[in-house]
C-alpha cells in the first residue's frame, strides 16, 4: 500500500474490525509521505520534544525520519513491514530496520527519544503489553529519556456502532479501545491484531509502575499527543 503511494501518488486503504465495522480512506502523499509542513499542527508541535537519538516504532513511509533527520538528529526507524521499510530506504532514511515493538532491544542503541506518531500507540495492543514493554523502554533509554505518542479517546463518540464495540470489550475484560483489526489493500491483507487507544486516565493508569509519567498532551479535533517522561 505504502510502495502503491510512493510510486503512483495515492492508494486506497481498507481498515475491518472484528465485529464487521470497515472504513476506507484514500491514502497519498499527505499523511504517511507528508514533509514537515504539511503535517498536522498536533504532529509538528509534538516534533519540539523529540531530542536527541531517536527510535521511530512503526516508521511506516518515514516521514518522521525524514524530518529529524533533516534537523541533523539520529533516527533508527522501525516497522514490521518489509514494504514500508522498502519506502522508508528508497527516500532517504538512513537506518530503516525490519523490526517489531516486541523485539526492541539493546541492538538498537542508546535512545533519547522514542516516537510513536500516527495513532502508534496502539501498537502496545493492550494494557498487559503497554506495562510489560515500557518497563522494558524504560531499562533501554537514556536518563532523560522520554516518549512522544499518539492515541485517540475512544470514548469521545456518540456513533451507537462504537459503543456497543466498546461495551462488549469491556465484557470481554479489555479496555474499551482495544480494538481488534486488520487492514486490507487490494487483494492482500494483514493478520488480525489488537491496536489499542486509551483515554488520558487510561493512559496514567498503564503508566502507573512502569517507571514513567505523563508530563503534557497535544490535542487535535480526534487524537492527542502525549509527551510521556520517567518518572
Amino acid at each position: 500500500m505504502l510502495l502503491a503511494a510512493l510510486e503512483h501518488g495515492s492508494a486506497v486503504e481498507i481498515v475491518e474490525r472484528e465485529d464487521g465495522f470497515i472504513s476506507a480512506s484514500q491514502l497519498g502523499g499527505e499523511f504517511y509521505l507528508a514533509p514537515f509542513r504539511r503535517w498536522p499542527a498536533h504532529h509538528r508541535q509534538a516534533m519540539r520534544f523529540v531530542r536527541g537519538r531517536v527510535l521511530d516504532i512503526g516508521a511506516g513511509g518515514g516521514r518522521v525520519a525524514m524530518h529529524l533527520q533533516e534537523r541533523g538528529q539520529v533516527v533508527v526507524s522501525i516497522d514490521v513491514s518489509p514494504g514500508a521499510i522498502d519506502v522508508c530506504r528508497r527516500r532517504g532514511v538512513k537506518d530503516a530496520r525490519e523490526l517489531g515493538i516486541d523485539d526492541v532491544d539493546k541492538s538498537v542503541g542508546p535512545i533519547d527519544t522514542i516516537v510513536m506518531l500516527g495513532n502508534n500507540f496502539g501498537l502496545f495492543a493492550s494494557r498487559a503489553r503497554a506495562k510489560r514493554l515500557l518497563r522494558r523502554f524504560h531499562a533501554l533509554i537514556n536518563e532523560r529519556g522520554r516518549i512522544v505518542a499518539e492515541t485517540r479517546d475512544v470514548h469521545d463518540t456518540d456513533n451507537p456502532v462504537h459503543l456497543e464495540y466498546q461495551r462488549q470489550n469491556v465484557k470481554r475484560g479489555r479496555l474499551p479501545g482495544q480494538i481488534r483489526i486488520r487492514v486490507r489493500y487490494g487483494r492482500v491483507a494483514t493478520p488480525w491484531f489488537d491496536y489499542l487507544m486509551v483515554s488520558r486516565e487510561e493512559l496514567e493508569d498503564i503508566l502507573d509502575g512502569t517507571g514513567w509519567r505523563l508530563a503534557r498532551t497535544i490535542d487535535s479535533d480526534d487524537t492527542y499527543v502525549a509527551v510521556i517522561e520517567r518518572a
